[in-house]
């Protein structure tokens, strides 16, 4: 049915135990397994146990519905029952390439992100994006605040981009000559701050308008700064 219906799967191997599956799998390293629930005597989660950490992506075919539960705890990607039926089976390895190619296009973006973080010489930091990474000079950041585990970017042409990542992990790529930090939560372009507002702590008014508040313990090494 793979080689009929889903010409975009190459069959790479197959194996009829559990031991033979393991060294299969070992050996070829694929990115996706298709595996029956029951594998006499034991079972197809006994397999993955052994695998760990699971690298490749599980579809279950199975004549035994009352594991589906089970199966999705072990992150199967799809659960097919038999007799399996063309469309099923299309639909699942649609999905298992879909995430597939989801992963490898992460993947490569990782393995770019050094070699992208290094244009900070050449005043530039690399953002990751829902298409891809997109590079901004440093002058086009105005500020950086903290949003739980995600950073928002505020730019001098307007909007902003949230990004996952620390406030922290971002300072650390951005020249600490031009940006300081006012607060646990925010770090600013000193050359885009338009005022500073006293006060306990006080707060900045950026050149686009926005209101960032210095925190007190912040204060004295900001305004050192902007001296």
């Amino acid at each position: 049915m793979l080689i009929q219906y889903c010409p975009e799967v190459t069959v790479a191997g197959k194996a009829e135990t559990l031991e033979e599956a393991a060294g299969v799998i070992r050996t070829l390293r694929p990115q996706l397994v298709f595996l029956d629930i029951e594998i006499a005597p034991d079972s197809a989660f006994d397999l993955l146990d052994s695998l760990k950490p699971v690298d490749f992506e599980v579809i279950f075919v199975t004549a035994h519905d009352h594991y589906a539960i089970k199966g999705f705890k072990y992150n199967a990607l799809d659960y097919i029952l038999k007799p399996v039926e063309i469309d099923d089976l299309r639909q699942a390895v649609s999905k298992a390439a879909k995430r597939i190619r989801e992963q490898d296009i992460g993947q490569r973006l990782n393995d770019l992100l050094p070699q992208l973080r290094a244009e900070k010489t050449l005043g530039k930091i690399a953002l990751r994006e829902k298409d891809g990474l997109t590079l901004y000079a440093f002058e086009e950041i105005l500020y950086c605040s903290a949003e739980g585990a995600y950073t928002r970017f505020g730019f001098q042409k307007g909007g902003s981009l949230l990004v996952s990542g620390s406030l922290k992990e971002f300072e650390s790529q951005l020249p600490a000559d031009i940006f300081c930090r006012i607060h646990d939560s925010h770090l600013v372009n000193l050359n885009h701050i338009r005022k500073y507002h006293n006060g306990k702590g006080g707060y900045v008014e950026m050149t686009d308008g926005k209101v960032l508040e210095v925190s007190v313990r912040k204060k004295a090494e900001f305004l050192a700064r902007l001296k």
